[in-house]
């Protein structure tokens, strides 16, 4: 009786089956070593004023544009929907792209979340990953095809932090302090603000998350 004859493995072809093709576990090793090992650039802002009310401490600052990656997610709860595009995201540059390149890293993934009228978030996210710099003139085109590269321009925010792994419910209350402290003289967009986490979840200390309001 004759063995069954192994498969033949194929080739690897440049450009198209790329790094995510060769396997999920290669895909996921370029991903944790590019998190854990890389410098993480940190999106380029300067502070313009800090204020405390309602025993709230935040800042107005001026942050820059550039190249983003962004995965648009639907239907799904505001916890599942970001942490499957931050997935994407950070296989990205992790080197799920044409060039194979492991990019490092920067922080922080910022979600946009859009409100609802009674606060609760919408079953619809959008996730940002700045380009690092050594990227941003000509950014790897990712193997992922829900990625999308997209060109920002700068934006003036109002931002408040707070600690922990933040969830739906600590975005939307940090949210909701933020609107008391900033009261209503300030103006800025309601329809939608973002939900930032600057650390990966193998951290468990010390973590840092943000509110962002887009002032008009």
């Amino acid at each position: 009786m004759r063995a069954a004859q192994r498969p033949r493995a194929l080739p690897l072809r440049p450009g198209r089956d790329g790094p995510d093709r060769a396997g999920p576990d290669g895909n996921m090793l370029g991903m944790i070593k590019n998190s854990l090992l890389s410098t993480v650039e940190t999106w380029p802002y300067r502070v313009l004023s800090k204020g405390e009310k309602e025993q709230l401490s935040y800042e107005e600052r001026e942050c820059e544009g550039g190249q983003f990656a962004v995965v648009e997610v639907t239907g799904k709860p505001f916890d599942e929907a970001s942490k499957e595009a931050a997935l994407k995201l950070l296989k990205y540059v992790g080197g799920s792209n044409d060039k194979g390149a492991g990019m490092g890293m920067t922080a922080p993934v910022s979600i946009t979340a859009f409100p609802a009228a009674d606060g609760s978030l919408q079953q619809k996210v959008k996730v940002y990953l700045r380009i690092p710099n050594q990227f941003q003139a000509s950014p790897p085109c990712p193997s992922d095809e829900s990625i999308k590269i997209e060109e920002r321009q700068g934006m003036t925010i109002y931002s408040t932090q707070f600690g922990g792994y933040a969830k739906e419910v600590d975005y939307v209350n940090y949210a909701a302090k933020l609107k008391t402290a900033l009261g209503s003289e300030a103006a800025y967009r309601k329809d939608f603000y973002f939900c930032n986490g600057y650390d990966p979840p193998m951290k468990p200390y010390g973590r840092r998350n943000e509110v962002w309001f887009v002032k008009e």
